[in-house]
């Protein structure tokens, strides 16, 4: 936490080796923040170094070094968000809010659970909303304001997306007990 500490006061007075010393402790976290939004490691690189760009020319915006990493992580997130909404289409059908999707605890799930190929792989509206409730514990009220979405939207899309990630570990489960072909 020394380093933190000392690393955010060199940066906030624009001292270039401070700056470097938060990017280094903070990039690859980041990267794969912005990578679990738009699914692209070029797209991910390119938010990572806006953001940082961003928060080094307006460092005096985070009130102290202890908030630091929850203040890039705003940034990374926000800006992942604008990308996607800049180059990307993304359709949100508004249809009745669809019943929660239980799942049955019993059922045996894939022991290696691969979280890059599930995002890559998930549709985009679902990956979008899924990411800001479970991993930023975005409301459904914050996500709908943040996207420009209803409420009701926001939690069909989280319920379909809980729904298909159910149904792609069923299916992973399923390749693993389906013996290969028997040669005879």
């Amino acid at each position: 936490m020394q380093k933190l500490e000392e690393n955010f006061l060199l940066a906030k007075k624009q001292d270039r080796k401070g700056q470097k010393a938060l990017y280094d402790m903070f990039s690859a976290k980041m990267l794969a923040i912005a990578n679990s939004y738009v699914n692209n490691l070029h797209d991910a690189e390119d938010i990572l170094l806006n953001a940082f760009m961003k928060c080094f020319t307006k460092l005096d915006g985070c009130r102290d070094w202890k908030s630091f990493p929850f203040w890039l992580r705003k940034i990374v997130v926000n800006d992942s968000i604008s990308f996607i909404r800049k180059n990307k289409n993304i359709l949100y059908a508004d249809m009745e809010i669809a019943e929660d999707y239980s799942e049955n605890e019993n059922e045996d799930y894939p022991e290696e659970i691969n979280i890059e190929e599930i995002f890559t792989q998930m549709p985009v509206g679902y990956r979008l909303i899924f990411n800001l409730y479970v991993f930023e514990e975005k409301k459904h009220s914050e996500i709908a304001e943040i996207l420009n979405i209803s409420e009701g939207t926001s939690k069909s899309q989280l319920s379909k997306a809980k729904k298909w990630l159910a149904e792609f570990l069923k299916a992973k489960e399923n390749e693993k007990r389906t013996p290969e072909t028997i040669k005879i």
